[in-house]
Order: C-alpha cells, then structure tokens, then sequence
C-alpha cells in the first residue's frame, strides 16, 4: 500500500525516498488492480515518470513533493483528456490546467492519470457509455458511488493516497462514504473550479479525497485561494489547513448532532454504526447536543437549480451531437429545458431563505454531525438502492442523496470520514458539517472523530 501523501511527501523532501520509487510502485498497483475496477480512464505514465525525475532532482521541492495523485476526467488538466464521462467529449482534451490543478503540480504533485464520473457527472453513481462501470475496492459487485466514483477507487484500493474530485450534490461524500475514505466537500468559493467545463457553478467544488484527514488538509492548504480565472473564488480566514490540526479535540466545541435531519429514512445498518459512533464520541470528551436546522427535505431546492444549469451547460452539447449523449443524461439535461429565467431566480430565492435557516443554525453550533449516506454501497447496475429502511426508492434523480444537499444548497464545508462497517461489511461513513468558511474547524473535528474511533 502507498504511504499517505503527507508521509510521502515528507520522506521525499528528506531524501528517505525517491519521486522515481514512489510513482513506479503508484503505476505498478495501477496496472496490478485496475482492470478489476475500472477506476482510471487515462494513466499518464510517461509524464508522470519525468516529473517525478524532476523532483526527485530538486526542482519542485513542495508540500506535495513526488505524491501520486489522480484527478477527476472532469476537471481539465493540461494536455490530458477531459471527456466528463461522455462521447460527445471523446476527443477533448484540455489545453490549459484548472487552477486548482496547477497549484498542485506547482508544490509537486505528480498526476498519474484522470479517473472515472458518469456522463456530465449527473449521477451519484459512476457508469457511462465512453468509460463503463467503476468497482467498489470493497466489494467489486457494489458500485463506488459517484459522481468521483473513480477518485475514491483510486484511494481506497491503495493505487494512489490522493485524489481530486469534485462535489455539487455530493459527488465527494457519496464515493468517500461508500469505499471507506475521507473526503473534504469545501465552502464554495473556497477552491478553485475553473478553467473547466461550466457545469452547475452555484453548486459545485472541487475537493480532495484520501485516506487520511491529514492529507485532505494538506490538499486543501495548497489548493485554496481566490484565482483571477475563477471569479467565483474568494479570500479564506485560514490558507494553513495543515496547521489547523495541530488543535485537535473538541474542547469548547458546540457540537450538534442528528441521525436523520428530521426527513431521512436511514437502513437500520447506518443507523446503528451513526449511534455507536456518537456514543464513542461522547466517550471521548465531546459534549454532544441531538439538534438539526427546521426538518425540510432539500431535494425539491436542490433539483430545479441542477437541472436549469445542467441545460445551461450540456444543452448545446446535447443539440449539436445527440447521437452522441447516453439516454440518461440526455433526460436530465432536457428537463432543465422547460425551465424559464424566473423559475430558475424563484428557484433561487427559495435556495437563499434555506440558506438562511442553516446559516443561523451555525451561529449556535460549531459542527454538526450526520451519517453522510442513508445506504451502504449498493449492486452494480443500479442507479439507486432499491430501498431504504424497507421504503422502495424510484430511480429518478438522486433524492437518496438529500443528506449530502444541505451542504452544497448553502455552500457549507463538509467532510466524510469512514466510522465502521455496515451490511456485509461495507464502509457507513459520518458526515461533518460547519458554517461557511469554517474548513479549519471541520477538519479538526474530522481528525478527532477519527482520532477517538481509531483508538477504540
């Protein structure tokens, strides 16, 4: 298994290690483990081998010094593909990097490869018609989850300790609860998404994905900051996410938790996982209180404001090439159609009085805790579970994802840590979410959930 990228980096920079070592043993677990889980659509072997000769001769000397890391098709990365999962984009490759990407490669991360999203990553799931179905590490007959199903592949089965993915409806969370690994959802505006396909731009971010809370911040330390090629980036109140860790525990937290937000139905697994994990937390200093914003179910928010700006986005790709556009997403991207300029504001305004709600709710609480998924990982070949807690669930859009919304309708930082098994020994992961702009706090709690269910 690859050290974490904090490790690596470091034993790197002391000369304990060498890139060389590091990136040849990333693309022998590749090329050992990939074919039985379709996580990667490009491996850029080559490139990667030069960068690492680069480091490992000085000339890029880091946070992230020689780390193997894989990024989202999704995300443009320069000279490489970017097809977000669909035929239509088969021969798109990007010509210059996402910011965010750039400053990765700039501390000295090393990109072994782009991994797989379903068509436009519509779904939480990760199948399409260019790339096929990514396997859960877990369990190959269960999906990853998705839409950064292959991202969270690429960690969880060990081929690199660090991916980049990206979250407007919980693309991070979904994969990251389903395959066991961590998984950091920032406040929006926080990292930088462009240049990039225009996908949902009030709604997604781009985040880090590993096994280690550790490294999510490391990730993040480098990554965020306002980029004049993303006006959608702003200034943080924190740049040393790293740092951040050195004050782990939760004394003089105001912690909140809620298994279900008052809406959600959760299978008796994830339940008993989420109860135990609070028990444990409680064990361990934290002074918990059971509370939630006023119950709402976000799906109805989140789904028209999706839809209008996936029609926005994908449309003219759609009309210029329909043959070319899986059935699936050809349906989501015509039910944006329908939507007028004044549904989509009134759709925005509903979005802001929500806001309102969680945002006051922060002012009482530091973090509050959930399970991030109802479900463990479920069958390959399904869009959604059949059921939850014994209730049928209609393969329509994702509403079995409604606990991960919140964050992404406020634009509230979130992370996904893995508490333990559930059904047939598959990860339950334990969602963290804080006010905006509170990514430092998050992960601190995020190291000390870890933290205490580790020792247990």
């Amino acid at each position: 298994m690859i050290r974490t990228a904090w490790s690596t980096a470091a034993g790197i920079r002391s000369g304990e290690l060498a890139a060389v070592d590091v990136i040849s043993a990333a693309l022998a677990r590749i090329a050992e483990l990939d074919a039985g889980l379709n996580a990667f659509t490009v491996v850029a072997a080559e490139t990667a081998m030069a960068r690492a000769a680069e480091v490992d001769r000085g000339e890029r000397p880091g946070l992230l010094a020689g780390v193997p890391i894989s990024v989202k098709d999704h995300i443009w990365v320069r000279g490489l593909p970017a097809t977000n999962g669909s035929r239509s984009l088969a021969g798109f490759v990007a010509a210059e990097d996402c910011a965010c990407v750039a400053r990765l490669v700039e501390a000295g991360a090393i990109i072994v490869g782009k991994t797989n999203n379903p068509e436009f990553c519509y779904r939480g799931v990760t199948s399409n018609d260019l790339w096929g179905e990514t396997r859960n590490p877990r369990d190959p007959s269960r999906t990853a989850g998705g839409s950064s199903g292959g991202a969270a592949a690429s960690v969880a089965s060990g081929m690199v300790p660090l991916a980049i993915g990206t979250d407007g409806g919980g693309s991070i969370r979904i994969p990251s609860a389903f395959c066991g690994t961590t998984g950091l959802k920032p406040t929006f505006g926080l990292i930088p998404t462009m240049p990039g396909f225009r996908g949902w731009p009030t709604l997604s971010v781009t985040g880090p994905i590993a096994t280690d809370v550790r490294d999510l911040a490391l990730a993040a330390t480098v990554m965020a900051g306002p980029s004049s090629s993303d006006p959608l980036t702003y200034p943080s109140p924190s740049g040393d996410y790293l740092g951040a860790l050195d004050e782990p525990g939760w004394s003089g937290r105001r912690i909140a938790f809620s298994a279900d937000l008052g809406f959600a139905e959760l299978d008796p697994d994830v339940r008993a996982g989420f109860d135990q994990a609070i028990a444990r937390i409680a064990d361990s200093g934290a002074v918990l209180v059971e509370a939630h914003p006023a119950p709402r179910d976000p799906s109805p928010l989140w789904d028209p404001i999706a839809l209008a700006e996936g029609w926005a986005s994908e449309g003219p790709l759609l009309t210029a090439c329909p043959d070319l556009v899986g059935a699936d997403a050809a349906a989501i991207v015509h039910a944006g159609q329908r939507m007028s300029a004044g549904e989509y504001l009134d759709a925005q305004e509903a979005r802001a009085r929500y806001a309102t709600t969680w945002l006051g709710f922060f002012q009482d609480y530091d973090v509050l805790l959930t399970p991030t998924m109802p479900v463990t990982a479920f069958e390959l070949g399904r869009l959604a579970p059949s059921t939850i807690n014994g209730v049928a669930v209609p393969e329509s859009y994702d509403a079995w994802c409604a606990l991960a919304l919140p964050a992404n309708l406020v634009g509230l930082p979130a992370v996904s840590v893995p508490i333990g098994p559930g059904r047939s020994g598959l990860p339950v992961g334990l969602q963290i979410m804080g006010a905006r702009w509170a990514d430092a706090t998050v992960l601190r709690a995020a190291a000390a959930v870890t933290d205490c269910l580790g020792r247990g």
